[in-house]
């Protein structure tokens, strides 16, 4: 491999990486646009992270995704953080601005610039079922953007106070925890429910513990599970009059910004859903 073309390099870290789907969508969006870049898919374990983020330097590449469980892991051997990645103390992009590799977290992003194209966040009263590491960057999004206020709905006290104090401490919004025992009742003030949770994923008829019927015509319901984008709390909501999202949009436009950062170009987003889709046999 020529040294130029190592120049032209961007990879995804994780453990386990066989059948990413991500890198036919990333890939796709290079060959659209023409550019002679590579997506390589590198499975790294735990202890050797911080020489896989050395020969990247080493080898130039322009930056790399990180999955879990090196999200937190990776931050050590960086040059600095965005500013979401600093709050949420995540980081699943790297992108080498000159010398420096820089970390931030594409995941909250790729959700707001899905949201975007059904309603804006500023003002907004959101309920966030979860407090994992989805809910986690959505949530930061979301304040960043100006939402008014963030109840967390989570069966860990300890998780869903975590994410509570970060967003009054850190981002001064107005946020409660509620704890999730039973089917929960959607507050009637509420503009936009998120599921952060991992259920629905490769389950179209998992259930969430939700009490449909507080689902209300005007409230926009968001999942973040991509594979089946239409979950059953999807389709619930759609059946109750409610405007819907997909994770398939919040993944897709993540991939989206992950390019720009890298290439500095707008990739075709629906060029890239496709692509997505044909991976996952969509």
């Amino acid at each position: 491999m020529p040294p130029s073309f190592l120049h032209d390099l961007v990879g995804s870290m994780s453990q386990g990486a066989d059948g990413n789907p991500t890198v036919a969508m990333i890939e796709a969006a290079f060959a659209h646009h023409g550019l002679r870049w590579r997506y390589i898919n590198m499975e790294v374990a735990p202890e050797d992270l911080g020489d896989a983020v050395r020969g990247t330097r080493a080898m130039g590449f322009k930056g790399f995704n990180c999955s879990l469980p090196h999200k937190v892991a990776v931050i050590p051997h960086l040059d600095g953080l965005g500013e979401s990645a600093a709050l949420m103390g995540a980081v699943n992009c790297v992108v080498r601005r000159e010398d420096r590799l820089i970390g931030e977290n594409t995941d909250g992003k790729g959700f707001l610039t899905s949201l975007r194209s059904v309603a804006d966040p500023a003002g907004q009263s959101v309920v966030m079922l979860g407090a994992g590491g989805a809910a986690r960057a959505v949530a930061v999004e979301l304040g960043l953007a100006g939402a008014r206020r963030i109840t967390v709905v989570n069966r860990s006290p300890r998780r869903g106070g975590e994410l509570v104090d970060l967003l009054r401490s850190r981002l001064r919004i107005e946020a409660e925890f509620v704890p999730w025992t039973g089917d929960f009742a959607i507050p009637s003030s509420t503009g936009l429910v998120i599921n952060a949770t991992s259920i629905g994923l490769y389950d179209p008829d998992a259930r969430l513990a939700l009490d449909v019927s507080s689902l209300l015509p005007g409230m926009v319901v968001a999942d973040v599970i991509g594979n089946p984008p239409r979950t059953r709390l999807i389709r619930d909501a759609e059946a109750r009059g409610c405007r819907v999202l997909d994770g398939l949009g919040m993944l897709v436009n993540q991939g989206v910004v992950g390019v720009r950062y890298w290439t500095g170009i707008d990739p075709d987003a629906g060029v890239m859903r496709r692509a997505l889709e044909t991976a996952l046999g969509l």
